[in-house]
């Protein structure tokens, strides 16, 4: 009983992330790839069914597959996701009437997760594949 309760949550949690990723793919302001990873993770422990549903999808399946299984994000990934990280973020700091602190804060943010994106490989490890075989 307790097993089926914890993995509707994960299901739940899951659909949530993924519904967010969805909205993020149409949304400039919005992230799309870490909820998509997010909802993975959740449906990886909700339910195997959805989880390999998410993985086939053919828009967002490879990518999520290409981090799932060697941590790599793709050069075609990073390119988009750091210009549309610059052209929303510029946006909003260009627009915006909030708080200096606030535009600093989301400037920081940005800046983080630019650095984070770019800091991940793009192919796999050949060394690391030597080592499986």
């Amino acid at each position: 009983m307790r097993m089926k309760i914890k993995s509707r949550i994960y299901l739940f949690l899951g659909w949530v992330s993924f519904l967010l990723g969805v909205i993020g793919a149409f949304l400039p302001v919005m992230p799309t790839t870490p909820f998509l990873l997010l909802s993975s993770y959740f449906f990886s422990r909700g339910s195997t069914k959805v989880h390999q549903w998410l993985l086939n999808l053919k828009f967002f399946g490879p990518q999520i597959k290409n981090w799932e299984n060697h941590k790599i994000i793709t050069v075609k990934a990073k390119i988009n996701a750091v210009v549309l990280i610059i052209l929303s973020i510029g946006f909003f700091l260009y627009t915006s009437t909030r708080p200096l602190e606030l535009k600093v804060f989301v400037f920081v943010i940005a800046f983080s997760v630019i650095l984070f994106i770019l800091s991940r490989s793009s192919k796999k490890d050949s060394a690391n594949e030597h080592k499986k075989n």
